[in-house]
């Protein structure tokens, strides 16, 4: 079993956090893990992303060659088609459709969400509202997450208890709430695949 992933999004979306998430569900499960991340500009607006391997066997790079990537997952419509060279002919591309406009010559949106729709497997869905009727629209990354958690090859309760340990020191509503969100986004994405 080898899955990997670039996460994908813009400074302040929680990118990281999702690859914590992530890393820990995988060790928990016995998995080895490598990531590589870039998040230099994340305090400017600027793009991040990171490369995350899981596999049942030892790995031996963190960076996932071009035409190699299982998976996409990004947290904004414009980053996501950055990083298609990578992905796999039967990879799948999934991600926010809200986007996050920070240069004054942001492509037309039409024209974005046709490009991630030409990708044979994609999921394209608006994490920012689904988090707005958990409680907070800061979830919106966990969102997306519920929504690729088919995808990861990693046991959904797994990824339920690394957010429990990673979000309990601050308070059990946040937990709550991250939680619920993780569940909402896996069945948003069940919806989009029916």
């Amino acid at each position: 079993m080898k899955t990997d992933i670039i996460l994908a999004g813009v400074g302040g979306q929680g990118i990281l956090s999702i690859a914590a998430v992530i890393g820990m569900a995988a060790m928990n499960s016995r998995l080895h893990v490598k990531q590589s991340e870039v998040h230099g500009m994340s305090q400017r607006g600027g793009a991040v992303q990171s490369h995350l391997r899981l596999s049942d066997k030892d790995i031996h790079s963190d960076l996932i060659p071009a035409g190699a990537c299982d998976l996409i997952l990004s947290v904004e419509p414009m980053e996501s088609l950055r990083y298609l060279p990578f992905l796999d002919e039967s990879g799948w591309l999934i991600t926010n459709s809200k986007p996050f406009i920070n240069i004054p010559s942001y492509p037309d949106l039409e024209m974005l969400y046709s490009e991630i729709n030409s990708v044979s497997n994609s999921i394209l869905l608006d994490a920012d509202d689904i988090a707005k009727e958990i409680g907070s629209r800061k979830v919106s990354n966990i969102v997306m997450l519920g929504a690729a958690s088919s995808f990861l090859h990693v046991d959904f309760n797994a990824l339920e208890d690394s957010v429990r340990h990673i979000f309990g020191r601050k308070g059990d509503e946040l937990v709550k709430m991250n939680i619920d969100a993780l569940i909402a986004g896996k069945n948003a994405a069940a919806k989009v695949l029916k």
